[in-house]
């Protein structure tokens, strides 16, 4: 129907291991009688993957960790309504956040081609096939390019000790809250102020401190940026090898090579999927990296703009 504003919602496909192997959540709602995947809508001003974790919480009464952004899913509602339905992939870390005033009345953990055959809506079931197909991942980094600070003409003082402006302050708040569920035992930033400081709001929430490392910087006058972008790419896969989540906060010059170099090991291509091109990102925003073992297998956008619009994420 003509004129119905567009819903917007967020879910997740959830899973754990078990005896039996991998096993996915769903949700029944004695309103319809269906079990589908859960999800729910935004709220005002909410990010989809804010949406996401907390709708997982409070239908499936589980606390869970985003990996992999999978791709959205769009229909019309019982009433013509046009709906879009953002989801991640999500691994089960706990329980908690049930809520009783929810839909749901039960909750089945099942294999996935029983999970399928339960489902009972055509565009669930494409979803948990796209699950499917991802590779098992082992553990997801936290990437993001630090947040907006003051402009260089207008700082008296060295460049690497520009702070974060209001803006960016704001932008680092927002993060913390979309990294967090990342449940990250380190916090690490390239050496410049404003690096550090777009996870301060986070190392607060989670009482970790930032660990600086020059690693992250961007190439210093002389320096070779092939070789720079070298050093990051090694030391992200260095914390991937460790296998426990961490976040880090680099900059500009330096993600977008560096994530290419991870996603395409041999050779860099300029445009097109995994490119230098297609890992930029702007101030305030980055990635939730994925990793099977040492390899990179997908990077999922994080940008604040996904609380106004729907952004797609990348998959390496």
């Amino acid at each position: 129907m003509a004129g119905l504003t567009p819903v917007r919602a967020a879910g997740g496909v959830v899973w754990r291991r078990s005896a039996v192997g991998v096993q996915v959540c769903l949700v029944h709602r004695p309103r319809y009688d269906d079990w589908s995947l859960p999800k729910g809508k935004l709220d005002p001003g909410e990010h989809p993957l804010t949406a996401a974790v907390r709708e997982v919480a409070e239908e499936a009464d589980v606390r869970a960790v985003p990996e992999v952004r999978l791709p959205p899913v769009r229909y019309l509602m019982r009433d013509g309504t046009p709906k879009t339905v953002e989801y991640w992939s999500m691994r089960a870390a706990g329980s908690g956040g049930f809520q009783p005033d929810t839909e749901v009345d039960a909750v089945r953990w099942l294999p996935l081609p029983e999970a399928a055959r339960l489902a009972s809506y055509p565009h669930d079931v494409r979803v948990l096939e796209d699950f499917a197909a991802l590779p098992p991942v082992s553990v997801v980094l936290g990437l993001v390019r630090h947040a907006r600070a003051g402009k260089r003409g207008t700082w008296s003082g060295p460049d690497t000790a520009r702070p974060l402006d209001a803006t960016g302050r704001a932008q680092a708040r927002d993060l913390a809250g979309l990294l967090a569920p990342l449940r990250p035992g380190r916090l690490l930033s390239a050496t410049p102020r404003r690096c550090v400081q777009t996870l301060q709001a986070l190392a607060e929430l989670l009482d970790l401190p930032v660990e600086a490392d020059s690693a992250y910087d961007e190439p210093r006058p002389g320096q070779d940026a092939g070789e720079n972008a070298l050093a990051a790419a090694g030391a992200l896969l260095e914390l991937a090898r460790a296998g426990a989540p961490a976040v880090v906060c680099s900059q500009g010059k330096v993600i977008p090579p560096a994530l290419a170099l991870l996603a395409n090991p041999a050779t860099v291509p300029d445009r097109g999927p995994g490119s230098v091109e297609s890992f930029r990102a702007r101030k305030g925003t980055g990635w939730l990296l994925a990793f099977a073992g040492d390899r990179l297998v997908a990077a999922s956008r994080l940008d604040g703009a996904d609380r106004l619009a729907g952004g797609s994420g990348l998959a390496a």
